[in-house]
């Protein structure tokens, strides 16, 4: 296993990263909690979970393995989260959360899932924030993060306010673009870098489409390709995956074992070949961001990606709706000006990309659709 140290905590944290949301068989604790006893035997030692995961099991599943985790005498280290905006609530559902995990404290507490600007505001306003904060000082919380999905600059504003030590975000090959600026001012401000969907939603890894211009090197398969692109930037600290079996956790560890740092030369080449590859794909660098209509343009032109490469229709709708935050009826206020279109460096065809996500979500409504 190869270890990062997390921004300024002085931890040292495995770069694969257990993320509990995909288990199998949540509703069967015990064997689930295995997996994350399974994976601190094979170096993982960053856990992320949240009370709503696995129809809310997931941190029943955590407590469950703590007895074992222990046992092992290895340093291992707790991630949990919050969306709420209230902070008298929020401060509740730490502590109902620490008891479910069966822990005086957790290492890292995410406020999260910050959506909008707006939404950021209201955590600040309703208080959400500062119970973080209170909750550290009284030790509840060793190190305060937030978990987002907003665009790279908007990263950047939250950063810079420096209430947090870490950050979630979504990163992978498929749309680095669109946080690099936000991965730069976490790397400048000392923060812990953790990354969500890694493998771009199990698309990357999926054996019926070909991502070949990923590898660097002959042989690496899809999951190291996808993985070492990220390995090799070394501002990121986790890849966070979601597991649902051991042999998945033996696949990704093996990956890390595989991993040799890329030379500037794999890097140079690595870029031409993305440039490449992804042309057909919209990167989210919102570029069409200035639409008159205030349209989310990259948010639909990003989940085009997804029925380009053969999703279902309810992963359309959940990337839109839950991803995004974003709403179908968006695209009806579309003027067809062109101006999205003018301003896409790959010259994407936008338009024609909104049509493909509004029928993918028309079959999801209709009686033969994929709900």
């Amino acid at each position: 296993m190869i270890y990062r140290k997390f921004g300024k905590t002085g931890y040292d944290i495995s770069l694969l990263g257990f993320g509990g949301m995909r288990f199998a068989e949540p509703a069967n604790i015990e064997k689930s909690a295995e997996m994350l006893v399974h994976a601190l035997d094979l170096g993982i030692n960053y856990f992320d979970t949240a009370p709503k995961y696995c129809d809310d099991h997931s941190e029943d599943i955590f407590g469950a393995a703590v007895r074992e985790l222990d046992s092992r005498k290895k340093p291992y280290y707790f991630s949990t989260k919050s969306q709420l905006k209230d902070g008298g609530e929020l401060r509740r559902q730490l502590e109902r959360s620490l008891k479910r995990l069966g822990k005086d404290y957790v290492d890292f507490y995410n406020c999260w899932y910050v959506l909008t600007p707006e939404d950021w505001a209201q955590r600040k306003a309703g208080g959400a924030v500062a119970a973080i904060l209170k909750a550290k000082e009284e030790g509840l919380i060793r190190h305060p993060c937030f978990s987002t999905h907003l665009p790279g600059e908007q990263i950047r504003r939250v950063i810079e306010e420096g209430w947090f030590e870490g950050v979630t975000l979504g990163f992978s090959a498929l749309n680095f673009p669109y946080r690099e600026e936000g991965v730069a001012a976490a790397h400048k401000a000392g923060l812990g870098v953790v990354v969500m969907n890694p493998l771009g939603g199990g698309l990357l890894v999926n054996p019926a489409l070909d991502f070949s211009f990923l590898r660097a090197r002959p042989g690496q398969s899809p999951l190291e390709a996808a993985l070492h692109f990220l390995f090799s930037d070394e501002r990121i600290h986790v890849s966070l995956v979601g597991f649902s079996s051991r042999d998945q956790i033996d696949q990704a560890v093996a990956a890390v074992d595989s991993f040799k740092p890329y030379t500037p030369g794999d890097r140079r080449e690595l870029a031409e070949r993305l440039n490449s590859g992804m042309n057909s794909f919209c990167t989210s660098c919102r570029y069409c961001k200035d639409c008159p209509e205030d349209i989310p343009v990259w948010a639909f032109a990003e989940t085009a990606n997804y029925v380009l490469l053969g999703a279902p229709p309810a992963q359309i709708d959940f990337r839109i709706r839950s991803h995004w935050g974003a709403a179908e009826a968006d695209m009806d206020r579309c003027l067809q000006c062109g101006a999205c279109t003018e301003a896409c460096t790959q010259r994407l065809p936008i338009m024609e990309r909104f049509e493909m996500v509004k029928k993918a979500l028309g079959e999801l409504k209709s009686p033969a659709g994929n709900p």
